[in-house]
């Protein structure tokens, strides 16, 4: 009887681990404030003997271009990242460690290992067309809620896509 016991307390424990998601954003904004959850890709192409990368997650994107969030989910639910920005600071909080950055570029290289432009990113998931030196935003799939942008300069080039949950 105390191994059935057991092994239904145990099946238990798995159901309600199976039932939670993963943690949501934690800061409070405006209500006006725009949020957009989906999945992201990042390619980078190799150049001589930097091997290409890639790089996938799913992603809550809170705030705007001078303050805001950006949290990747790993593949089973859990929090690989979270990003916070302020006009003043950025933070990245990844496996256990926190690191502080002067800027919101500076916490994208070094979360991504290239340049994304993720202050334009609020334009374009807005559907203005910013431009951002070397990046090209194709936001022709926005109704489809998709977008993509390619950076041919400089080198190594890069790609984003962005599938956004309606």
């Amino acid at each position: 009887m105390p191994r059935r016991f057991f092994y239904c307390y145990l099946f238990a424990i798995f159901l309600i681990a199976g039932c939670a998601g993963p943690a949501k954003l934690i800061h409070q904004y405006d209500p006006e404030t725009r949020a957009w959850t989906g999945r992201l890709a990042v390619n980078i192409d190799g150049v001589r003997d930097t091997p290409a990368q890639y790089f996938s997650a799913s992603f809550d994107l809170i705030g705007q271009a001078n303050a805001g969030e950006l949290i990747l989910y790993g593949p089973l639910g859990s929090t690989a990242a979270h990003l916070n920005w302020t006009p003043d600071a950025a933070t990245l909080r990844s496996n256990g460690t926190v690191r502080n950055f002067n800027s919101l570029r500076d916490l994208a290289l070094q979360a991504t290992g290239t340049d994304l432009p993720i202050a334009a990113l609020f334009d374009w998931l807005s559907g203005k067309n910013v431009t951002v030196p070397g990046w090209q935003a194709d936001l022709t799939q926005l109704s489809q809620n998709r977008l993509t942008a390619r950076r041919d300069y400089p080198q190594p080039s890069a790609e984003l896509r962005l599938v956004i949950e309606p």
